[in-house]
């Protein structure tokens, strides 16, 4: 469901080239959530330093949305470049954004309905969304209520990290 054409081409002309998301051994991608994000951005978050600490020890990629990153954004806009902080890591290949499409949009919104008791805000049910299509159950977040809670297609659980 999701456009994973997100790699830019080094040949003139749009961006066109598709990511490939092959297995690795012994590497993990992990989903990222916007409080981890922001935790490893702001020092005055009590649990920056288990994000930093954690996010030491990942040896796959780390994969988002643009939900999430526009949550981020707003987050850290009160830290001294704090915004431009947030932006590094997808600028310079730490976080892989993956955009959503149709498709993802509607599970999305189904998602946010189904869990609306949580509640489940766009940001979270696009995390969710996308680690369905990926196959990733690991997800890097703060928020152990709703990932606690969340399920992939309705039953399998997440494993939270840090």
């Amino acid at each position: 469901m999701w456009a994973l054409s997100i790699a830019a081409s080094q040949t003139s002309g749009p961006a066109t080239a598709t990511i490939c998301w092959p297995a690795s051994a012994g590497v993990t991608d992990l989903l990222l959530d916007t409080g981890a994000w922001v935790a490893l951005l702001d020092r005055r978050e009590r649990e920056h330093g288990r994000c930093v600490a954690a996010l030491q020890e990942i040896t796959g990629r780390l994969v988002s949305t643009e939900a999430v990153l526009t949550e981020s954004l707003w987050l850290v806009s009160g830290l001294r470049d704090g915004p431009r902080r947030c932006a590094e890591f997808v600028r310079r290949g730490t976080v892989t954004l993956v955009p959503a499409s149709p498709e993802s949009l509607g599970r999305a919104l189904d998602l946010m309905a189904r869990y609306r008791t949580v509640p489940m805000d766009y940001a979270d049910a696009t995390v969710v969304t996308l680690g369905e299509d990926l196959g990733l159950d690991r997800v890097f977040t703060l928020d152990r209520r709703g990932f606690g809670i969340y399920r992939l297609h309705g039953r399998r659980p997440f494993h939270i990290v840090p």
